[in-house]
């Protein structure tokens, strides 16, 4: 502020000293040295305009340059050096899984019984087949919805000539007949395989036993896997269990798409029926809710 303050004074100090020396003096000192006091004092008064508007200028460009806003100083920015670790402990930790929701009167049991096999639904029931296969040692391949020629589960082993084959039919009160170990028959000889093995949740019919004994199908009914399960270590058995629980386990599952069915209701049934929930792109049979424990 004083900067611009001399300059400011100084420039007009020249400027009138200029004047006077052109103009005021040479007039009033004309009567007494003549003419010749105006063209002495000439240079000396245009030396003073000159410095006066120069430092006019100066003041002008000095109070410009004040008055632009001043940068904030640039702030030395120090790289996160911190552990990754520290960075994710940081955070603000996510909320836990919901999980999903289970029907009314569902409780999951804390050991294999035959409660275990009613609350699962046919795709954990296969599941829980194919984990059981896997810890005796055997390889297994399956599918988990689609068409499979009748073949749930395919059962391979270095102590086998050949594979073998499991259908699986998780039923509720509701025995396997031998109308279902004819078409398992056939799609043994279509395999060209000798063996096969049947399991169910529910029992077989007596024709059903008789036909399976006379064409090399071995038959496993719900007591009879509870039988096996219960031979199994503690920790085996708790993880046949984790397997059967896993999820929704209580939802049927699409059987031509593999997705999750919702509960729907229309006319063509009489009370509410589970659907696929990506109808109409997906055509997966509906299983009225009554029928849903003896689908597959």
């Amino acid at each position: 502020m004083k900067a611009r303050t001399d300059l400011a004074g100084k420039g007009l100090a020249a400027l009138v000293i200029g004047v006077l020396l052109l103009t005021v003096i040479p007039n009033l000192m004309r009567a007494h040295l003549g003419p010749t006091i105006g063209q002495v004092l000439r240079p000396a008064g245009w030396v003073a305009l000159m410095l006066g508007a120069v430092l006019l200028v100066l003041n002008y460009f000095v109070q410009r340059s004040n008055q632009e806003p001043v940068a904030e100083p640039t702030r030395s920015v120090t790289p996160d050096t911190a552990p990754l670790s520290k960075k994710l402990a940081a955070r603000k930790p996510a909320a836990a899984p919901v999980a999903p929701p289970t029907p009314l009167g569902v409780r999951q049991q804390a050991s294999w019984s035959p409660v275990v096999l009613a609350d699962i639904e046919w795709r954990r029931f296969e599941a829980v087949c194919e984990a059981f296969y896997a810890q005796a040692g055997l390889a297994t391949r399956s599918q988990s919805h689609g068409a499979d020629g009748g073949v749930d589960i395919w059962l391979e082993s270095q102590h086998m000539d050949q594979p073998r084959i499991v259908q699986c039919k998780h039923w509720q009160g509701k025995p396997v007949g031998v109308k279902e170990m004819r078409e398992f028959l056939g799609v043994m000889t279509a395999n060209k395989l000798r063996h096969g093995t049947f399991v169910t949740s529910s029992s077989f019919t007596a024709d059903a036993l008789a036909f399976a004994a006379d064409n090399g199908i071995h038959l496993q009914d719900g007591a009879a896997l509870l039988k096996l399960i219960g031979q199994r270590t503690p920790e085996q058995q708790a993880a046949l269990l984790a397997v059967a629980y896993e999820g929704e386990y209580w939802r049927p599952t699409c059987a031509s798409c593999g997705t999750k069915m919702v509960e729907r209701t229309s006319g063509k049934f009489a009370r509410p029926f589970w659907g696929c929930a990506n109808y109409p792109s997906c055509r997966g049979r509906p299983i009225p809710r009554a029928r849903a424990a003896q689908h597959a």
